[in-house]
């Protein structure tokens, strides 16, 4: 059996290779899963020949520092191919605990894959050295060597993707180094050299020869070179994501700015700490002012309190915090503040720091407090003018009272008259349209009451006969078209809906009334009303009229509030028609124009026929859309 030894300075290469190799290696092979790092291809290849060809380069040296005294050569092409073997072996390492979601199972894999390459790649070295004598192994040792290989790989690589911090990957570096050493020296150890024939180690000497030792500081240097330039591309993509890291927070900081915020952070507790610049530029506390819990004294009194047992509450909840108070800026007096703080949690789930803005709401609430206080006094105006409209409708209707009571002592007057009945009848028609016109006044009077005090217009839904609906409201307006020479015809099968009466009788009576007010004097006028099923199923009703018509370019500005087309002294305070609309898409329809000048005007109103199960039409319900 031949005598061996280690030169220790090339041991101490070998390791210092190794380790060096595996920093860079594991440091390159963590970015595979940063996508905005580049192609992943990239960081594969470059960790592959990093840790493959340091490995082989540690192996390499190693052997050299080996000291048997006997003459020994290698094979090209089994060197060549533990070199292949151990760039392989790490990069498809690396690219199964590389993919994104890899999990305990894929590192222990990632592990056991790149342990067995590197003992395949250390005994295919083995193999590739040519000597004058035998080599043989010790099958225990062997087995120790490749479990070390594995277990040591299988930290390193746990060690560098569970977090990716300077200090743990060098942790893992060293670990990967330290077996990757251990499994070579390890591996010679498992190994027992036998000369072939005596006096072969006076053919070589004890000591390495300056040849050795240059071949050796070669392989080092061409690998330190090769790690230094991949440490490099490290750099190079590290710098890339602090400039990143900078752009993300001056982004972070501009987008604050524009929403008028203050931004500010407390540790775990809540309490200030360390410098807080946006927090002293609005209330002018100093640092030791604001620290720990100071920053509650800029808190209003009458805040104070529900904002420090808010923000304990939601500490200790660990929840986002939503508040606001009223705080004293340093320009003196109070301003009222939005806060929203999100707590920044650590891997483990426990509250590292808050991270906060303020956010001037002053205006706002001045905007809703002035809005607040003309709300209720356009409520209180409605109440006044309801009591004031509601004083002579109680006349009217004491005085319709009193001619229905009368209606019979006229009856009789005019007995024997000719045109006793005809009197009669026509007295009686009035009276009912005045009834009518009465009734509904009072509805819409009890409809501004409740819009004064629910803030809001709601609607009721009942099935509507929409013949004797348009019936009474052509009724309504009988005198009108009477005055203008006209007559309204309401076709005899208009479809029924379920909707809100009261609406649609302002709907098609705000359309009648338009009608009858654009007429052409001078020639008989004509508005009709048709209906029909839509083939969308909803119901489609048309007021037509043979009047002067709108222009083109005049279609869309009638449905807005006070304004009416065509010369401004024509009839109407342009008040009409943008009710209409709103009232059509408040009961969940649209309504349309069509128009020609000289010839008339249809306005076409398209209504659900039936409200959805247990609802009213309500003002949130989306318009139809185009049949």
């Amino acid at each position: 059996m031949v005598h061996t030894g280690y030169n220790p300075a090339l041991v101490a290469l070998s390791i210092a290779i190794a380790v060096f190799a595996s920093y860079t290696a594991l440091d390159l092979g963590a970015r595979v899963r940063d996508r905005a790092a580049g192609p992943r291809w990239a960081w594969l290849g470059g960790a592959a020949v990093a840790m493959g060809g340091g490995i082989w380069s540690m192996h390499f040296v190693g052997m050299l520092a080996f000291e048997m005294g006997l003459p020994a050569a290698y094979d090209l092409a089994l060197t060549v191919l533990s070199l292949l073997i151990a760039m392989a072996a790490t990069g498809a390492a690396f690219a199964l605990v590389g993919r994104p979601g890899a999990g305990a199972g894929t590192i222990l894999a990632s592990g056991t894959l790149m342990g067995l390459g590197v003992a395949a790649m250390h005994y295919t070295g083995m193999a590739a050295m040519r000597i004058h004598g035998n080599l043989a192994y010790s099958p225990p040792i062997v087995a120790v060597s490749v479990g070390i290989a594995v277990t040591a790989a299988t930290a390193a690589l746990w060690l560098t993707f569970r977090r990716r911090t300077v200090w743990q990957t060098l942790a893992a570096a060293c670990v990967m180094g330290a077996a990757v050493a251990g499994m070579h020296y390890t591996g010679m150890a498992a190994a027992t050299i036998t000369a072939a024939e005596a006096g072969a180690q006076a053919a070589h000497t004890a000591a390495l020869g300056a040849h050795q030792q240059n071949l050796a500081l070669g392989v080092a240097g061409a690998t330190f070179l090769i790690l230094f330039l991949a440490m490099i591309a490290s750099s190079i993509d590290q710098q890339r994501v602090q400039a990143e890291l900078r752009m993300s927070e001056e982004r972070f900081r501009a987008a604050v700015q524009a929403v008028r915020g203050v931004l500010w952070t407390n540790d775990a507790q809540g309490r200030m700490v360390g410098e807080q610049p946006g927090w002293a530029a609005i209330t002018g506390q100093t640092r030791a002012e604001y620290e720990g819990y100071g920053w509650a004294r800029a808190v209003h009194p009458e805040d104070a309190q529900p904002s420090i047992e808010a923000w304990n509450a939601t500490v200790a909840a660990r929840r986002t915090f939503e508040f606001e108070h009223r705080l004293r800026v340093k320009e003196g007096g109070w301003r009222h503040f939005a806060i929203r703080g999100v707590p920044v949690l650590d891997r483990n789930g426990t509250i590292r720091e808050w991270v906060g803005v303020h956010t001037d709401i002053t205006e706002q609430r001045e905007a809703e407090a002035g809005l607040r206080e003309s709300n209720e006094e356009i409520q209180r105006y409605a109440y006044i003018v309801s009591h004031d409209l509601r004083a002579p409708l109680v006349n009217v209707m004491g005085f319709t009272s009193e001619l229905v009571a009368t209606r019979a002592e006229v009856r009789e007057a005019l007995a024997g008259h000719p045109r006793a009945a005809q009197i009669d009848a026509d007295l009686g028609e009035s009276l009912g349209f005045i009834q009518a016109a009465v009734a509904r006044m009072d509805a819409l009077i009890a409809a501004i009451l409740k819009l004064s005090r629910e803030g809001r217009r709601t609607f009721a839904a009942e099935p509507l006969d929409m013949n004797a609906l348009m019936q009474a409201v052509r009724d309504a307006h009988r005198h009108q078209a009477e005055t203008r020479g006209a007559r309204v015809e309401v076709a005899p099968d208009l479809p029924g809906i379920v909707s809100d009466r009261l609406a649609v009788e302002q709907v098609f009576g705000n359309l009648i009334d338009n009608a009858l007010k654009y007429l052409e004097p001078g020639r008989p006028g004509r508005v009709t009303v048709t209906g029909r099923i839509a083939p969308s199923g909803h119901a489609r009703f048309e007021v037509a009229d043979n009047g002067r018509g709108i222009a083109e370019q005049d279609h869309g500005r009638v449905f807005e509030l006070f304004r009416r087309a065509g010369p401004q002294d024509q009839p109407g305070e342009g008040i009409g028609l943008a009710h209409v609309k709103a009232l059509v898409r408040a009961l969940g329809g649209r309504i349309e124009l069509a128009s020609t000048l000289g010839a008339g005007t249809t306005f076409a109103v398209t209504l659900p026929r039936h409200a959805a199960a247990g609802e009213a039409p309500t003002r949130e319900a989306a318009p139809l859309a185009a049949e």
